[in-house]
């Protein structure tokens, strides 16, 4: 059975993460020092020849351009939707509104912030990529969001988000999956560094 390669990377850092600010679909740029750090990642050689898609929000973008890539855009590795608590930290809202969240975050992969998205929404719209990328047959690096790269990595190993995931998925790091012929994917490698 032939399996394609989907190499899914995490935007560089903006001025909203150091903070932990949730960013959502907030069109945020990166930050100085994180355009800086970008430009110190290496991908292996052979992604050169990889398709390269991107979200469409800056920080994907431009952080795919900074690694050498032309990628084209699909809406369907935009970040997460937060709703009414973009711009928000969890923290902040565990201090206003305790009961609600715990609620709210104990539902898992169906946690829903107000007027926003959930985990398995955003594995609902990342899914139909998945099966056309399987459907091509052609290696792909895909520039993301940690909440979509969650997601996908939530559909390979059937977590369903109501306890601490199996594997820490680190930011400056690839995460390899191989995508089945109907685009479900699996877990190849994680958390390969970006830093030589």
């Amino acid at each position: 059975m032939h399996a394609t390669e989907l190499i899914l990377i995490r935007h560089g850092p903006t001025e909203w993460g150091p903070g932990r600010r949730l960013q959502g679909r907030a069109d945020i740029p990166l930050s100085a020092p994180g355009r800086e750090a970008v430009r110190h990642w290496r991908l292996p050689a052979e992604v050169d020849t990889y398709t390269w898609l991107s979200s469409p929000l800056v920080r994907a973008t431009e952080t795919a351009r900074l690694l050498g890539g032309s990628p084209a855009v699909d809406d369907r590795l935009i970040e997460a939707d937060w709703g009414e608590w973009e711009g928000r930290t969890l923290d902040d809202l565990r201090r206003e509104m305790p009961d609600e969240l715990a609620a709210n975050e104990a539902h898992g992969i169906d946690f829903r912030p107000p007027g926003g998205e959930s985990p398995r929404q955003v594995q609902d719209r990342v899914m139909s990529l998945l099966a056309e990328l399987a459907a091509r047959g052609t290696p792909t690096v895909a520039i993301t969001h940690k909440g979509v790269i969650r997601a996908v990595y939530a559909l390979a190993v059937g977590w369903h988000m109501t306890s601490k995931p199996p594997d820490r998925l680190q930011d400056e790091a690839m995460h390899r999956f191989l995508l089945a012929p109907d685009g479900a994917p699996a877990v190849d490698q994680l958390n390969i560094p970006l830093i030589p």
